[in-house]
């Protein structure tokens, strides 16, 4: 019963309302400000299904769909507001003869000004790189206010599949920060679970340790890098530049990480990584590393899930361990 209250006094609480001001908020504040309730609704839900995964199965069924059915509503209210702020600034997705359109504030999300100014000095690569990915992160905060209430029911049907696939293994996720580490964060965590102590390596060190390999054996990774990393039309960067930028980006920045890393990992600590996906077919890496003998291997696999639907971020990892340990 303390668990369901628990859970009950979560859903209570709601995310801080707009009051009013006394000084009209400024356009950067503005977005600033909605960028960080969607992080606090974000942390929300990771703290309301922690709190909801306690009790009997049954129970856990109950308080999971109140979750979710929470989180819903929230989002959709959040969405709402936020549409309405920024529409008192002028912002529409609409091409009438409002202030500013969808374009517009990508470039003010970004921190790109609007206004017309002329420059006419050509941008460095680093620069053309920076404002790109500075551009990449600006759409991806606007879908996630666009996108909220599609998420959110595509997230609980991929989570639903996910659950089926797992139980009758005795499995369950273990929920890591999402974050552009995650990736790195759970392997971490499996890391920590399967030594029954701390982890030998930390995410950054994992990090690194993929940059390293990936740099010395490019001509693995090479051909997989170009079929996924088109450039740019006006890109005079050889492919051996552009391949070192991937590398610096993956040991130094919070960059994703996705089946080129999990390549080079699976043979950084030769381990086989079992991942398990509710959208997509199971995929196994490093099969060569797999262990035969069952469950007292001495070289147990990795074991992760990947959602393409998490917290409408785009892909995201989580650690996957026995259901009888949480």
């Amino acid at each position: 019963m303390e668990d369901a209250q628990e859970v009950e006094d979560m859903q209570s609480e709601k995310l801080p309302e707009n009051t009013p001001q006394k000084k009209q908020e400024t356009r950067d504040e503005m977005l600033s400000r909605q960028r960080k309730e969607i992080s606090e609704l974000q942390k929300k839900e990771v703290a309301m299904k922690k709190a909801a995964a306690k009790g009997s199965k049954a129970e856990q069924k109950s308080k999971k769909k109140q979750v979710e059915e929470e989180i819903s509503r929230l989002s959709t209210q959040l969405k709402e507001r936020h549409a309405e702020e920024l529409a008192s600034l002028g912002y529409s997705t609409s091409n009438g003869k409002e202030k500013g359109n969808l374009d517009s504030l990508v470039n003010a999300i970004a921190g790109v000004s609007v206004s017309s100014q002329a420059d006419h000095s050509k941008p460095s690569k680093s620069v053309k790189r920076r404002e790109k990915r500075t551009q990449q992160e600006a759409t991806r905060e606007l879908r996630i206010q666009e996108e909220q209430s599609n998420i959110i029911s595509d997230r609980m049907i991929e989570n639903e599949k996910l659950e089926r696939k797992l139980e009758p293994l005795g499995l369950i996720v273990n929920e890591i920060k999402p974050d552009g580490h995650c990736l790195y964060r759970a392997v971490e965590h499996q890391l920590t679970f399967l030594s029954g102590d701390s982890s030998p390596c930390t995410y950054q060190e994992l990090r690194e340790m993929v940059a390293a390999y990936m740099r010395q054996h490019a001509a693995d990774f090479l051909p997989f890098f170009l079929s996924e990393n088109i450039t740019d039309g006006d890109s005079n960067d050889s492919l051996t530049e552009r391949f070192e930028n991937y590398c610096r980006e993956v040991e130094s920045t919070a960059a994703w990480g996705g089946q080129l890393e999990l390549g080079a990992l699976t043979h950084c600590l030769k381990k086989h990584i079992m991942i398990f996906s509710g959208s997509f077919p199971d995929v196994e890496m490093g099969k060569e590393y797999k262990s035969d003998s069952g469950s007292g291997s001495t070289n147990p696999s990795i074991m992760l899930s990947y959602h393409k639907h998490a917290f409408g971020l785009g892909e995201h990892y989580n650690s996957v361990v026995p259901s009888l340990i949480q």
